[in-house]
């Protein structure tokens, strides 16, 4: 079994190709995640962080290039099989927590789990597992409107991690927050990934958290080179 859970190679991407307007992103990137490994990716608004997080989690297709996960390399698979690798073996977080309003924080983390065919019951232990172990437990029967923003965030982590995957792709995840919160949240994020062992690529402007992570990597020039 490959010890690389992600590797990118020559990632490229341009939007409104051959247009006056036209706008290249990524200039062949080159990435390889280990197992276990948290990999900051630091870079400033615009330059194409965003597009290689949705690119390697198979949410968007790189112009050139190939994106392997878990030793798969899914250029050229169907859509079905992509959607199957996504919802599998990828986590997704993003700096707004995009919870379902109209459901509880426990059911938000369930919902996942009964989209991969998970029973109800086990799914709904496993949910309450994971919001104890970022201490919502306590507030699993509330709706997100009732949970403050470093709650919200948590119960994201948590439903990012409900269907147990290998890597987990954290967009600003806590760039909403203030930073005493930022600093909790982070760290409730980083046990929750150190405890599972899972493998996280993690976009931050905040360099002081980037420094908690075992390697940093930044965007220059639509290139990805040693931070």
């Amino acid at each position: 079994m490959s010890d690389t859970v992600l590797r990118l190679t020559g990632i490229e991407k341009r939007y409104n190709a051959g247009k006056p307007n036209e706008v290249t992103v990524l200039r062949g990137a080159d990435l390889e995640v280990g197992r276990g490994e948290v990999v900051a990716l630091v870079a400033p608004s615009g330059a194409g962080k965003s597009t290689l997080l949705h690119i390697a989690g198979l949410l968007d297709t790189a112009d050139a290039g190939e994106v392997a996960i878990a030793g798969e390399v899914l250029g050229g698979r169907s859509d079905r099989r992509r959607t199957v690798v996504r919802r599998q073996e990828v986590g997704f977080v993003y700096q707004f927590h995009h919870l379902l309003p109209e459901f509880t924080a426990l059911e938000n983390v369930a919902l996942p789990q009964l989209a991969n065919g998970v029973a109800r019951k086990s799914a709904e232990e496993r949910g309450l597992a994971l919001l104890r172990s970022v201490g919502v437990d306590g507030r699993a029967a509330h709706r997100p409107a009732a949970l403050s923003g470093g709650e919200q965030q948590r119960v994201a982590f948590c439903r990012a991690m409900a269907n147990a995957p290998k890597l987990l792709l954290a967009d600003e995840p806590t760039g909403n927050l203030d930073p005493a919160t930022s600093d909790t949240v982070f760290g409730a994020l980083m046990s929750l990934v150190r405890d599972t062992g899972l493998s996280a690529v993690i976009a931050t402007h905040n360099l002081e958290l980037a420094g908690r992570m075992d390697r940093r990597v930044r965007l220059d020039e639509g290139r990805l080179v040693p931070a």
